[in-house]
């Protein structure tokens, strides 16, 4: 089942790559910039063919993305049709249009997610009142203290928690309130489980401290709208964008702290850079991770999250290729204007030095985070 769904995911995110690289292809042509192939996968190739307007389409047995060969890449190529002999703003335009590509992408999800229903993740997220309802699922089991009340009459994570001890329960919380009110009890709990509801009489613990019913609990609340559906797509987007650019600046953040903290002789402060360097790991996912995360989490809440997902994840790719990292597109722009500015020559071999320093140091992360991901997943 892994295995089914690693290619699952695996499909989504070659399918927001070739997006991403057919924006790059399609703002090169009209620019006067000659597109050589666009490829879906990574070399070598299994499978190529000309096509009409002079592009070779090619299949390659590396399922890791796409790719698409512009002539004469190098910004120092003078040749007519090739990508350097552009001007700048064509360059901004062809390096960024796989972003907004992306982005775009991420709106059009979230739009039609705003009318079938769009999960409410942040706590102001924005809708327009006069134009949105709001439908609350039940709470539900997400984790399971071994060897606790809940685990012990056999409830599972993802079972639905109707009522507890004959009150309906509306939130998580008010489940947490009931569980202290009746702490060494033992209470009837009416649970859903596909679909079908059961009643289990559970035992509640007595502890003064600590938990009672031993289950991890969420609810999920969600919105629909119907003409303001595009605006909220648009609005949520920016504020996701937003949200995802504040979370790499935290990760940033513990990465550099963590680093620097390791360094001191106090032993206090080193434990402190453990957990900063420990934040880091458990919030960073590779190509494994997000696939292994993307279909376990559409098999449990169905279309609506893999959506969601895939939404939030060509957003994440429009964000990171914006970042001025060396070998993604904001990179390469900003070695080009770096330059100018200096006003100092990029020659071809200076700018493949500089684009495969980053390239090796952006694969070489890659690397570590998938086997972090694999030790997660196994």
């Amino acid at each position: 089942m892994l295995i089914l769904e690693i290619i699952g995911g695996l499909l989504i995110l070659v399918l927001l790559v070739v997006v991403h690289e057919l924006g790059h292809a399609i703002v090169a042509k009209r620019n006067g910039v000659v597109v050589e192939e666009f490829g879906i996968g990574f070399p070598p190739r299994a499978w190529g063919k000309k096509l009409k307007n002079g592009v070779l389409f090619s299949l390659n047995w590396l399922p890791l993305g796409g790719f698409v060969k512009l002539q004469g890449e190098n910004d120092a190529a003078s040749a007519k049709g090739d990508y350097g002999a552009a001007t700048l703003w064509q360059k901004t335009k062809i390096l960024l249009a796989g972003v907004l590509i992306n982005w775009l992408l991420a709106v059009v999800l979230l739009s039609i997610l705003a009318v079938t229903g769009l999960p409410k993740i942040l706590p102001n997220q924005f809708s327009i009142p006069s134009d949105t309802s709001f439908i609350q699922q039940p709470v539900e089991i997400t984790s399971l203290t071994p060897h606790f009340p809940a685990e012990a009459v056999g409830l599972k994570s993802g079972d639905k928690i109707i009522s507890f001890d004959g009150q309906p329960v509306t939130t998580s919380q008010a489940l947490i309130d009931q569980t202290v009110l009746d702490k060494g009890k033992t209470v009837p709990v009416v649970y859903e489980r596909d679909g079908v509801r059961h009643t289990v009489q559970v035992s509640l613990r007595n502890d003064k401290t600590g938990s009672i019913f031993g289950a991890g609990l969420g609810e999920q609340q969600f919105t629909h709208s119907t003409w303001s559906a595009p605006i909220v797509g648009v609005v949520t987007t920016g504020q996701f964008t937003w949200a995802t650019l504040q979370g790499l600046g935290g990760l940033v953040g513990n990465l550099v702290s963590g680093l620097v903290l390791q360094l001191s002789p106090d032993q206090a402060t080193r434990a402190q850079a453990s957990q900063n360097l420990a934040a880091v790991s458990s919030s960073v996912a590779g190509p494994v991770g997000i696939l292994g995360t993307i279909f376990p989490a559409a098999e449990k809440a169905g279309l609506t999250q893999l959506v969601f997902l895939t939404a939030i994840i060509s957003l994440t790719l429009a964000v990171m290729n914006v970042l001025p990292i060396p070998a993604l597109d904001g990179g390469r722009w900003f070695v080009t204007v770096l330059f100018r500015l200096f006003k100092k020559p990029l020659t071809k071999e200076r700018e493949e030095r500089i684009q495969a320093t980053g390239f090796v140091i952006l694969m070489g992360l890659v690397v570590l985070i998938t086997i972090g991901d694999v030790t997660k997943l196994f």
